[in-house]
């Protein structure tokens, strides 16, 4: 349908681009020990963008037939007619770089495997006075992008989600503990015993309260801990907050703004990865894109919109859905640290080897309320929902009502410690950092 649709398009004169994609989700849940619930989704549906006497109107549907193309195109050309004028110049065909984002293995799998995936993970975190809750999801999606100056491209993908999560109440006490694996094919038996691994951890080093330490403390982020440290420099290097006036990191762009061990890269070709693509959903072709380099800010990104308002290049980072017009969204963020891997206190363990060199400090996996607040400053302040006491280099105990805050970027102009744990948390790779002089309070 879409290549009929810009093929209309074209034929009336018109600037167009248009994506197509078709989805099928299998979702499978085991709540409190027994499977819940197991079943299949499908969905297909097509977004058409018009450019018209330079105003930009946008349609979708998610019927199909000529019938309904003709319509679509009749509804973004109203839409136009109310459209803003914008100078929307759309990519020329060029070659697309080939990468594995499809696993036939994952595609084959039938629900019974995937079942028995779960169920298998059940039975070995399964611990008396726990709920566990397990969930196995694969997606199978094709997409196909177009456009009147001849770019576009076709794409197979496979996505494949194993979560767990174990609660444990004891009074008015609540340990929750949560991990999990993504990646484009079914998790293999190293794959699974890593996640086996990191809950259990987490649940025996919970079971044991300790009293939380006060002031100004080093303290150490877990990859999944990161969230509150890494959400402003996501939203600061948008292309879209440089344009509103809002980013602290405008204007920036090859000073040193953070320590020359960090690099936060958007890599759309890594392999494997669920984020990954050939191509975005505008047509044009992905690339690495370093946004941070050794302290010293490189980039943002942008989608087709945003870099003609800033008199840019797209860098790729255009996602649309059925309904709407494109926006600018991330693909796989990958934090890499410079030195991970040479502090001493070797490969194991929570926090990579950095707890050893902690005296007074607290390891944090989870925090509550991230992404409320004015994120895009730097600043935090949250409580925390899964943490862990430091004693003279060693954790001795679950952290309960405490908080912490601070400034994000401040903290990452001078980073304390480089874990030797990088992982990937769904689409972002990191290691544990530890970040000096975190406010540490009790609640």
């Amino acid at each position: 349908m879409i290549e009929r649709l810009v093929e209309r398009a074209r034929a009336r004169g018109l600037s167009a681009d248009g994506l197509w994609r078709s989805e099928e989700r299998t979702a499978i849940a085991f709540e409190s020990g027994r499977l819940k619930s197991a079943g299949i989704v499908e969905e297909a549906g097509t977004n058409l963008r018009v450019i018209s006497g330079g105003r930009v109107g946008v349609a979708g549907t998610t019927a199909a037939g000529d019938a309904e193309a003709d319509a679509l195109l009749e509804r973004a050309l109203a839409s136009a007619a109310l459209g803003e004028q914008v100078p929307l110049s759309l990519p020329s065909a060029a070659p697309l770089p080939t990468l594995s984002i499809f696993a036939e293995p994952a595609e084959r799998a039938s629900v019974e495997a995937m079942v028995a995936l779960g169920r298998g993970l059940l039975e070995r975190v399964t611990r008396d006075g726990c709920q566990v809750n397990v969930s196995v999801e694969r997606e199978i999606s094709e997409t196909r992008v177009a456009n009147t100056a001849g770019a576009g491209g076709r794409y197979r993908a496979t996505a494949v989600a194993l979560s767990v999560d174990v609660i444990r109440v004891a009074g008015d006490d609540v340990l929750m503990v949560y991990d999990q694996y993504v990646g484009t094919d079914l998790p293999g038996a190293a794959d699974v015993d890593r996640l086996v691994d990191a809950v259990t951890t987490r649940l025996e080093l919970g079971l044991r309260v300790a009293a939380p330490p006060e002031g100004s403390l080093p303290v150490i982020f877990t990859p999944s801990g990161l969230s509150a440290i890494l959400l402003p420099l996501e939203q600061a290097l948008s292309g879209k907050a440089v344009l509103q006036g809002i980013s602290p990191l405008a204007g920036k762009i090859g000073e040193r703004r953070f320590d020359p061990r960090l690099s936060l890269t958007d890599d759309p070709l890594a392999p494997g990865r669920a984020g990954s693509r050939p191509l975005d959903d505008e047509g044009v072709p992905s690339a690495t894109l370093p946004l941070i380099e050794r302290g010293v800010v490189r980039g943002f990104v942008y989608d087709l919109e945003t870099a003609a308002r800033a008199g840019v290049r797209s860098t790729g980072n255009g996602r649309r859905g059925v309904f709407g017009k494109p926006r600018i969204g991330y693909t796989n963020l990958v934090l890499s640290a410079n030195g991970a891997g040479k502090r001493k206190g070797g490969t194991g363990g929570l926090g990579g080897g950095l707890v050893a060199g902690v005296k007074d400090g607290l390891l944090v996996e989870d925090l509550i309320g991230v992404g409320q607040g004015n994120v895009i400053g730097g600043g935090f302040s949250h409580p925390v929902a899964l943490a862990y006491r430091i004693e003279n280099g060693e954790i001795t105990g679950r952290v309960k009502d405490a908080a912490v805050a601070g400034n994000a970027y401040e903290l990452l102009a001078k980073i304390g410690g480089v874990g030797t744990d990088g992982r990937w948390l769904s689409s972002r790779y990191s290691p544990s950092l530890l970040l000096e002089g975190v406010s540490v309070a009790r609640r």
